[in-house]
């Protein structure tokens, strides 16, 4: 299928894959038959074979609901030890990361333009109540802090990482609300809110998925929510997939799905002493997921509107991160 998707023969390709071609096979340089379209400039090819993606995760969720643990592509590439093995394991801060007891990376200090991008689209306005699941090094809950939310609520499950939030005093912040718990555990103590945030360790996109199904009950009538966009960073085509695979899912809850694009660059050097690196692009898709108004002639104010254009138009400035 490779050799067909270079030439673009969409046809072959199409042959291939209803009688069982693997869609996401990879030769031994991790490379799939959309890379090899996608190189050689066979757009036609690559949609053949997203479509394809798309359809086969789709498919498996529905037929495997109750019983999959982690199979297909996974939420993201950051080290996947079972989320309950991770609480309960020794977490160390260092000066630009935060990392488990067996050197792999739960967040990092280049992540903040990102954080503070994402911020910007959660919070377009002072005032709103806003939601974090994972708090990690705090990069975002800080930046939401700086965008005045009215209150602000954080999950987090993790022993070690909460004494950090209560040695910082994050506790007696007005409006801060701490919630210590697994999400999984903690979602019927919540409320509503206006803005929600999503960036959980060790988890996979089965993870995530239940987590949607919430979102119908805790994001408001046209509330925005967001999370960390981990999906296969090594493989433009894999990542391509999953967004789609989002998009769909969330567009039954009437929630629309925009990815923005921002041009990140991460030295080398960010990745000493850590095990395994967990993001390779040049390139991060921010996921700007908005609930639908409750009335079809409800909009957002002249006001929200523009300032959510202006956020979003900062989205690449804000991701061209210094080096930390």
């Amino acid at each position: 299928m490779m050799a067909a998707a270079a030439g673009g023969h969409c046809e072959v390709i199409h042959e291939l894959l209803c009688n069982g071609a693997p869609w996401n096979a990879v030769d031994k340089a991790g490379r799939c038959a959309g890379d090899f379209a996608l190189k050689t400039g066979h757009q036609k090819a690559v949609d053949i074979i997203v479509n394809a993606g798309v359809t086969a995760e789709l498919l498996f969720a529905q037929l495997d609901k109750n019983k999959r643990t982690g199979t297909g592509l996974g939420i993201n590439d950051r080290p996947k030890p079972d989320s309950k093995n991770y609480i309960d394991r020794n977490v160390i801060y260092g000066n630009d990361k935060l990392m488990d007891e067996s050197d792999d990376a739960v967040m990092m200090k280049w992540e903040t333009p990102l954080m503070e991008a994402h911020a910007g689209v959660l919070c377009p306005k002072e005032g709103l109540d806003v939601l974090n699941i994972g708090f990690g090094m705090g990069i975002v809950d800080t930046a939401i802090q700086n965008r005045k939310p009215r209150t602000h609520t954080i999950v987090e499950a993790h022993g070690g990482v909460l004494k950090k939030i209560y040695r910082e005093g994050w506790d007696k912040k007005d409006g801060i609300t701490i919630v210590p718990g697994r999400w999984q555990d903690v979602m019927h103590e919540l409320k509503t809110y206006d803005a929600v945030f999503f960036d959980t360790y060790g988890e996979y996109y089965d993870d995530m998925r239940e987590f949607h199904s919430w979102l119908p009950k805790i994001l408001r009538k046209g509330g925005v929510y967001s999370f960390f966009n981990g999906f296969c960073p090594e493989n433009i085509i894999f990542q391509g997939v999953m967004c789609q695979v989002v998009q769909l899912e969330l567009a039954r809850q009437k929630i629309s799905v925009e990815f923005a694009e921002c041009d990140i660059n991460i030295d080398d050097k960010e990745w000493e002493g850590v095990k395994r690196k967990y993001f390779w692009s040049n390139t991060y898709y921010l996921p700007i997921c908005k609930k639908a108004p409750e009335e079809l002639n409800e909009t957002p104010s002249t006001k929200d509107t523009e300032a959510a254009a202006s956020s979003t138009e900062k989205l690449e400035h804000c991701s061209k991160r210094p080096r930390t």
